[in-house]
């Protein structure tokens, strides 16, 4: 650190630093990364001192978060749905919003057999591990065109001690299962248009395969809902998030099916669609 306020060397002085850099809350999280220390322990020691090596990764991560790249690509994870996930550039970083995507699979899932579930775009593997661990009889397929995603995804399920009922496959969509049967299927998919204007922290380092799907943003439905029907059992469920302003065409690609209900986000948004199979 370069300025008087973080020659010192301390707790204080580094959060007030970092944040005449960055925003307050991510001077703080940076510098608890950096450190191992605790909310409650940046808060309650000023004084404490940071070790030269503490000093030069803050440093390092502070000039990293000004050029806008994510404090989770920075600091290596991301929790969701209470449990923490390691994160890499070459997974999507796991929303809130798509909390309510979990929230729909448990209120459908059933809690005493062997439930059989397939993940489709798993990333990190937050969806596919979230369900796992709190569904103790699930079996879950987590399906990803990206070999580097489901090295990230398997990580994660060996550190949530979930990695003997989830099996990671190399597929695009649902091709790989394409022969098998499942009770439900879920899917955080891409489904923002091409061109559409985003944050420089998304656009610039996020992957764009997780993100854009094409011209509407519709396209990755157009190809997966026909595709979930063949595969999945009688009143077997379908859950997709959906994107802002895509309801009316997700309720016309859904028309053929049963139980069609739309679950709103905290903002009032239509966020997951959720339809069972005829």
């Amino acid at each position: 650190m370069t300025s008087d306020a973080g020659k010192s060397g301390t707790i204080g002085s580094a959060v007030a630093y970092g944040a005449a850099r960055v925003s307050a809350r991510d001077a703080e999280l940076l510098l608890r990364y950096a450190t191992g220390r605790d909310k409650a322990f940046i808060i309650t020691h000023p004084d404490a001192e940071l070790t030269k090596e503490q000093q030069a990764t803050y440093e390092e991560w502070l000039t990293r978060r000004e050029r806008h790249e994510p404090i989770q690509y920075i600091t290596g994870e991301q929790e969701f749905y209470g449990l923490a996930m390691r994160v890499t550039p070459a997974v999507l970083i796991p929303r809130p919003e798509t909390e309510h995507l979990v929230e729909a699979a448990f209120a459908r899932a059933a809690r005493d057999s062997a439930t059989r579930i397939a993940d489709v775009g798993t990333g990190s593997g937050a969806i596919a591990i979230t369900l796992a661990h709190k569904l103790p009889q699930a079996q879950v397929a987590a399906l990803d065109s990206s070999q580097a995603a489901l090295a990230v995804a398997r990580g994660n399920a060996e550190r949530h001690k979930v990695a003997d009922r989830v099996r990671f496959m190399k597929s695009d969509l649902l091709r790989a299962v394409a022969k098998e049967r499942f009770d439900m299927i879920v899917s955080n998919p891409p489904y923002v248009p091409e061109g559409e204007e985003l944050e420089p922290q998304v656009r610039d380092y996020e992957p764009q395969a997780a993100l854009f799907a094409g011209p509407t943003g519709l396209e990755v439905y157009q190809r997966l809902v026909p595709q979930a029907r063949e595969i999945l059992l009688p009143q077997g469920w379908l859950l997709l998030e959906i994107g802002h302003g895509q309801f009316d065409a997700l309720a016309v690609l859904l028309g053929g099916w049963n139980n069609l209900q739309f679950i709103e986000d905290l903002q009032g948004i239509p966020r997951v669609a959720c339809a069972q199979k005829r």
